[in-house]
């Protein structure tokens, strides 16, 4: 089956991988590239602290159209997809993960939903089959996304996409820091399909994606494509200041009626250290807009690629 003569690129972000890896390979070399004519295969090492190079080195040996980007050290996902696609020469592009999560038909789907003319095609999880807390995360995350940030974005989520060259093109233009590539992705708004898929257990080694990263993703996702961070501390500042008016009243009326013969310590304490942590939470989400403002102001790569092999 052969769709016709175009390049596919399919790029792998490579960190801490060498359990998986091999197997990534074989599973793409029996269930995807007998099916594509031209195809180019990109494995981004994410500054892995383990063999995942040396087996990215055998993978080069075996096929000619591998291609291998070693980033100089760990810059993020977010980095390595980025530097993939700045890499990429096909006339569409796919990101695929290491961890064999994802089935590899998944690739030939999405390339024969492009191949009717939509820009971008991503893979919505139906069903995952991982842990509980994992599938909480998940939800809750793409949940509010969708309900805050985007409603494009599907509430199962998606990791796996496809885009068109002048999708890749449009995000190279972006070029932010801190940022989500997903909801970069859907904000460009070209015309886009889904196609569902149930997400694999893993089955070897150990997932890299810690609660802190998790934790970054929210962070970067809201800051950079939401304002309800910024209408959340004017919310709250509302609300305190028509208290404070409303409690200064009260108070004037009992000290002249005589109610309050002497100042309440423990109401005072309340309120001030109450109204002290406000300050510090509205003073921290601030404080992340600014970091970013600086990261932008500072104008650093997003990555450096210490080899380029292929």
């Amino acid at each position: 089956m052969y769709y016709n003569r175009t390049k596919l690129s399919i790029i792998v972000p490579v960190y801490f991988s060498e359990d998986t890896l091999m197997d990534c390979y074989n599973d793409l070399a029996e269930s995807v590239f007998p099916h594509l004519p031209t195809y180019e295969l990109i494995l981004v090492d994410d500054g892995s602290g383990d063999n995942s190079w040396e087996i990215c080195k055998k993978i080069k040996q075996i096929d000619e159209n591998v291609r291998l980007i070693k980033l100089s050290r760990n810059f993020g996902s977010h980095a390595a997809c980025f530097a993939g696609l700045v890499a990429a020469k096909g006339n569409c592009c796919t990101i695929k993960a290491a961890d064999c999560q994802e089935p590899a038909q998944l690739i030939l789907d999405m390339f024969a939903s492009w191949q009717t003319g939509n820009r971008v095609v991503l893979a919505v999880r139906s069903d995952r089959d991982e842990k509980l807390s994992q599938k909480l995360f998940a939800s809750v995350y793409y949940r509010l996304v969708n309900r805050y940030i985007s409603d494009k974005m599907p509430k199962s989520g998606f990791d796996c996409y496809l885009l068109d060259r002048k999708v890749i093109e449009a995000l190279k233009l972006l070029d932010e820091r801190n940022s989500a590539i997903t909801l970069q992705i859907l904000w460009a708004g070209f015309k886009t399909d889904v196609v569902y898929y149930t997400r694999l257990a893993r089955q070897k080694g150990v997932s890299r994606w810690t609660l802190a990263k998790k934790m970054k993703l929210v962070l970067d996702s809201f800051i950079s494509f939401s304002s309800v961070p910024i209408r959340f501390i004017e919310v709250l500042g509302v609300i305190f200041a028509i208290g404070a008016v409303i409690w200064g009243i009260l108070l004037i009326i009992f000290n002249m009626t005589g109610v309050i013969a002497v100042a309440g310590w423990t109401t005072l304490m309340i309120v001030l250290l109450f109204s002290s942590g406000v300050i510090m939470l509205t003073l921290g989400i601030i404080g992340e807009y600014i970091w970013r403002i600086l990261d932008v102001a500072q104008n650093r790569p997003v990555y450096f690629v210490e080899e380029d092999e292929g």
